[in-house]
């Protein structure tokens, strides 16, 4: 190419560049526009064939740039929390579905056809799923079938495939698009027969349009199961992360906590069966249900001796008042071991011992018994060191700076005690847990008849980050078919429903409690008790592909 041509070639390839990043942004961004990722990729994957057809050397540097600038635009808001942090998120997340299509185009030295775009898609799906199962560094907030937390009606057979059906869905749409759009443009479309063209046409509609209908259906004829209700109470006490410790203490923000439930719980009306009790303070001790406060609410929990902790004593004392309330809440617990080896790795030296500590959630009564979960999808550096036993050594050096929480091995659920000594397990997803479908199913495969959802977003600030991950929320509805209750530090807390649809919410940045009833249920979905189908085949096929890929480039290398 003269330099003429080339330097409207290179014109051509960033406009298409550029457009599909923000086409594969704005579902993120703008709600009810998930339906743009069905076309958000035909722009990349124009720029590819036209690199292809005008030999552009580099072009990873285009694609490479094309998902930088999508996981800026939607993930930039880590930057609140962390600067180094977020820098490192969106190069090394896009450095990864960088090689992800490279190795697409080195695929189409070997495969034709539509081979090297199912490569692609298999590659693209494993890759996903391997961050949502097995990564220890994972970062899944991009998954394509994310796209859609915010339409809930286009993406309601999420309880058969799970969110990586989403992801299936966004490339076969695409790839139909694209197909047909170069067939037109090439003019090979105009001498396909009348049965080629009828058939390219309709195939192309039936996998853009068909999961519309599909879901539609299910939105209009999905009747919530519900064996009870259970009352819950979410305080959302609305303390700045970054000055909680320093703007005041441990007691006055229990004081607050406190008051939020006491003050909500006065303002009800006593329940029909108190009428006849006329003393106020006696028909409000019948009040039955669940308080929810947010995660880490605490930080003087300790698991040597519980009841020791004045967080823990103050709960009690407010409890007896309550007698039939549970009380479901976060903590930064810690765990102490007066010996002189280190009882894990990730433990750290103190005084004459270790500690280890841990991102809990509780859920105790009146009486003083409690279940206690530990937090083990961990946000890596501000609470989990990776393969620890490389870098713990390292972050020692350096004075200590990453994060050792210590998750729990295996999910367990949670029990609410009715009035009645009837048992109602529960799940309670810690924070960044929710962004895990599979993970969630553990839950209800462990018997969790509703969900919870305790987090403090309020590390992000009044970005879009604490907004996409409530609606992550809605998806773990859809998926499970079980009510969940989510409660913030602030915004968004809520109620939502088996179809994903969130019936009350908290504002961003204000003191709130949110009070209603969650739907108890039993029923398993197909997801649920068949798991993520659609990952694990795209996985089998992608390793298939790339097998046969590998030696196919060998034995061209050796003869």
């Amino acid at each position: 190419m003269n330099n003429t041509s080339k330097q409207k070639t290179y014109g051509i390839l960033w406009l298409m560049v550029v457009l599909s990043s923000i086409l594969l942004s704005i579902p993120w961004l703008v709600p009810h526009c998930g339906w743009l990722a069905l076309i958000a990729l035909v722009p990349l994957l124009s720029a590819e064939r036209v690199a292809e057809q005008n030999n552009v050397k580099r072009f990873w540097l285009w694609h490479y740039s094309c998902f930088v600038i999508w996981n800026a635009l939607t993930t930039f808001w880590v930057g609140n929390a962390t600067v180094g942090g977020s820098i490192f998120a969106v190069l090394a997340n896009s450095l990864q579905m960088s090689v992800i299509f490279g190795l697409f185009r080195l695929s189409k030295k070997k495969f034709r056809g539509i081979l090297p775009y199912l490569f692609l898609m298999f590659a693209w799906i494993a890759w996903e799923r391997w961050y949502m199962v097995s990564a220890e560094i994972s970062w899944p907030w991009l998954v394509f079938g994310n796209a859609f937390a915010k339409s809930i009606k286009t993406i309601q057979w999420y309880e058969f495939t799970g969110t990586l059906g989403g992801s299936l869905w966004v490339w076969a749409a695409n790839f139909s698009l694209f197909g047909l759009m170069v067939s037109i443009l090439e003019g090979s479309w105009f001498r396909w027969n009348r049965f080629a063209k009828w058939s390219s046409v309709i195939g192309t509609v039936i996998v853009v349009v068909f999961p519309f209908a599909a879901s539609a259906h299910l939105w209009h004829h999905f009747e919530e199961e519900s064996e009870g209700k259970v009352n819950v109470l979410i305080a959302q006490p609305n303390f700045d992360p970054y000055q909680k410790f320093e703007s005041m203490s441990q007691q006055q923000q229990n004081n607050i906590l406190l008051a939020q439930f006491d003050s909500a719980l006065t303002a009800m009306p006593a329940p029909a069966e108190a009428e006849a009790v006329t003393e106020k303070a006696a028909a409000l001790n019948l009040w039955e249900g669940l308080l929810i406060a947010p995660e880490t609410f605490t930080g003087d929990i300790f698991l040597n001796d519980v009841q020791s902790s004045a967080t823990w004593r103050s709960f009690q004392e407010f409890l007896q008042k309550y007698p039939n309330a549970d009380f479901l809440f976060g903590a930064s617990t810690y765990e102490f071991f007066h010996q002189r080896s280190a009882p894990s790795i990730l433990a750290r030296e103190y005084g004459l011992g270790w500690v280890e500590n841990h991102n809990s959630a509780f859920v105790t009564d009146h009486t003083g018994r409690y279940d206690l979960f530990h937090k083990s999808k961990l946000v890596v550096g501000t609470e989990l060191t990776p393969y620890p036993k490389i870098f713990v050594p390292i972050d020692n050096k350096l004075g200590g700076l990453m994060g050792r929480v210590i998750g729990q091995k295996e999910i367990a659920t949670m029990n609410y005690v009715a009035s009645d000594s009837t048992v109602i397990p529960f799940g309670c997803a810690i924070c960044y847990e929710s962004v895990y479908p599979e993970y969630c199913t553990g839950y209800v495969l462990k018997g969790a008849k509703f969900m919870t959802i305790i987090t403090n977003d309020a590390w992000w600030g009044n970005t879009p980050g604490y907004k996409q991950h409530a609606n992550y929320a809605s998806l773990r509805a859809i998926e499970l078919r079980r009510d969940i209750a989510r409660c913030g530090n602030t915004g968004i807390s809520g109620i939502i429903n088996q179809r994903g649809e969130y019936l009350s919410t908290s504002n961003w940045w204000q003191r709130e409690t949110l009070s209603g009833q969650v739907n108890t249920a039993s029923r398993k979905t197909f997801f649920v008790r068949h798991g993520d189908l659609v990952g694990r085949i795209s996985t089998f096929a992608f390793l298939l592909l790339f097998s046969y890929l590998i030696v196919s480039l060998l034995i061209r290398r050796r003869n």
